[in-house]
């Protein structure tokens, strides 16, 4: 039988649990290895959190488990877990060099950021996606993660909250500036994904097979469904459903223009389970019907 992952409810389980010292606040803690020795015990058994987790790791030696893959230290940078993502599964104990920022979702309630942080897509990223810094981003990440430290190791007053809220803001916004700039710059590896993403959906569009989900396809490409989207949303301004919805369109007016099939024959030939699917999802991408559309070429 195959053992339940541990849940930890509260910050100061998961400060037990891996050696460090007690949080300063019940609903946030950072842990600062880099200007503090700490001597971290992983907890070699998978686990579930209740929180947000940031992790900012410099180049050291071992691994560990984030869902189901492993993240190797030795390459540094950022990653990121959502509150309910399985982790744990260690295979580093010693000294961490790096900040680890806990957030529970109760200590962002009743401002904007409760909502926000849900739309960033690298909380639900793969290991193998992680965010790599340049030297110039990470100094930036780490004053950062300093600034909040330091924030938390004052009195609480009544701006306490909203300070730190601003900062783990400018945290995520200066994230996903270097996302959208790690999308760019590693354009090569990109670029063989987006040419292996056009040949998987024209297999799936010629062959009848279905309309293929968001899902299928990074299944197949081996990237996380949300970093899919991200890209995509970089490189091409339409999101990975967006850009099916793209190529269905097109096949449609190939088949509009060229054969004598009825509307209806197309979208089954699509995949599609009705053909009003197909007239609505056209008349939204076009502003006209299909045989709008096609009465343009006849």
């Amino acid at each position: 039988m195959v053992a339940q992952p541990h849940r930890f409810n509260s910050l100061s389980e998961v400060h037990a649990a891996f050696g460090l010292p007690k949080p300063l606040h019940p609903l946030i803690s950072i842990v600062d290895g880099i200007h503090n020795r700490i001597e971290v015990k992983f907890t070699a058994e998978s686990h579930i959190t209740s929180f947000y987790k940031i992790t900012y790791t410099a180049k050291v030696s071992g691994k560990v488990k984030y869902g189901q893959s492993y993240y190797d230290f030795d390459e540094g940078g950022l990653l990121f877990a959502a509150p309910n993502q399985l982790m744990g599964g260690s295979e580093h104990n010693g000294p961490y060099s790096g900040y680890s920022l806990f957030i529970h979702p109760d200590f962002l309630m009743g401002y904007p950021l409760a909502k926000k942080i849900k739309q960033y897509g690298f909380f639900s990223y793969a290991t193998n996606e992680a965010l790599h810094l340049s030297e110039t981003e990470q100094s930036t990440i780490i004053i950062t993660l300093k600034s909040i430290e330091t924030e938390l190791s004052l009195p609480i007053d009544e701006l306490s909250q909203d300070v730190l809220i601003s900062q783990i803001e400018l945290l995520l916004n200066y994230s996903n500036r270097y996302y959208k700039r790690q999308f760019i710059t590693r354009k090569a590896v990109h670029t063989d994904l987006l040419q292996k993403l056009e040949t998987l959906l024209e297999d799936y569009i010629s062959s009848e097979q279905g309309i293929p989900t968001v899902h299928c396809l990074a299944e197949q490409l081996a990237v996380s469904p949300s970093y899919l989207s991200d890209l995509l949303r970089v490189l091409t301004g339409q999101n990975a459903q967006q850009h099916i919805h793209e190529k269905l369109i097109e096949k449609a007016k190939e088949q509009l223009t060229t054969t004598s099939l009825s509307v209806a024959e197309i979208a089954y030939q699509l995949g599609f389970e009705h053909p009003q699917s197909l007239s609505r999802l056209f008349k939204i991408k076009t502003c006209m019907s299909p045989l709008e559309f096609r009465a343009l070429f006849h």
